[in-house]
């Protein structure tokens, strides 16, 4: 089941270099000067309206998929407040930070119009 969905805007400038170091960057309009050149802008279409992310669950970005491996304790709270969340891909090491979603399956690549969602493994 999707829980959220979204649809990438644009890609900033120095998203690539970010993506190079495991690290994707959400975030929704308006989106803070200061983060918009490192950011994968968004437009949400879906919201969690209360559905927390789990581990184990899917993070699908175009047909790339993704599983959650670890959530940070703010990081549903931003991403249905905000459109923000940092997601750190088969990042291991990395220590978790409260708006932070650790995912593993590899770096994709996000293109505008790529569809990102948040999809529940369990019924």
């Amino acid at each position: 089941m999707t829980y959220y969905r979204t649809t990438v805007l644009k890609v900033g400038p120095e998203a690539a270099d970010m993506a190079a170091g495991g690290v994707l960057i959400l975030f929704a309009e308006p989106v803070p000067p200061a983060l918009a050149e490192m950011s994968i802008i968004h437009q949400p279409t879906q919201t969690l309206q209360g559905h927390k992310i789990a581990v184990g669950d899917i993070v699908s970005v175009g047909k790339h998929e993704l599983r959650i491996a670890a959530v940070g304790e703010i990081a549903a709270n931003n991403l249905d407040e905000l459109g923000h969340v940092v997601l750190y891909v088969d990042q291991p090491n990395q220590n978790l930070l409260p708006g932070a979603v650790h995912a593993t399956g590899g770096m994709p690549d996000v293109q505008p119009d790529d569809v990102i969602e948040f999809r529940s493994t369990s019924s």
